[in-house]
């Protein structure tokens, strides 16, 4: 499972700075400004955009990495037209999904053996139908399992050629 992690981001505080029509003064304990022009509103704004926009990316890259994280791919056809499920053994955790994605040898299904899931898993509503088959390379199915166990799957179309896989899911 993923772990994502906050990172703290410091905003600098504005407080002192007061904008107006004609001269702007700003003052610390060793420094004095004064200006006859309008503070440039724009770059504190800017400033505080670009924090804003930092922030906002960091986020949504922590939930990418953690989305993909979430998920394994299993490859139909080994590289070398090999027909296999590489891996062919894996585990994943409750919930997490499963991608079957056609690299070689295909056409390819995904089909959970109803005798060898656990009990009260529904074969036909995670497998694909016998008729059903990934023909293009790179085409995927998709699976997501919540129950935990052993689940037996196998491309119909390569049964016999011993096209055949287990997952557990802890």
């Amino acid at each position: 499972m993923a772990t994502v992690t906050s990172a703290a981001v410091a905003i600098p505080s504005f407080t002192g700075l007061k904008a107006g029509a004609g001269a702007a003064r700003v003052s610390s304990s060793t420094l004095k400004v004064s200006a006859a022009a309008p503070v440039p509103r724009l770059s504190v704004k800017a400033s505080l955009k670009d924090v804003g926009v930092a922030v906002a990316a960091t986020a949504a890259s922590s939930l990418l990495m953690a989305g993909n994280a979430m998920a394994i791919e299993i490859l139909l056809g080994s590289d070398d037209g090999g027909l296999a499920f590489v891996p062919n053994s894996f585990s994943v955790s409750a919930g997490e999904k499963i991608v079957f994605k056609n690299n070689a040898g295909f056409p390819h299904n995904v089909v959970f053996d109803e005798d060898e899931i656990p009990s009260g898993v529904d074969a036909s509503k995670i497998s694909m139908s016998d008729e059903d088959l990934l023909n293009g390379p790179g085409e995927v199915y998709s699976v997501t399992l919540t129950e935990k166990g052993s689940y037996s799957f196998y491309c119909s179309p390569h049964q016999g050629a011993g096209m055949v896989g287990k997952v557990t899911v802890n």
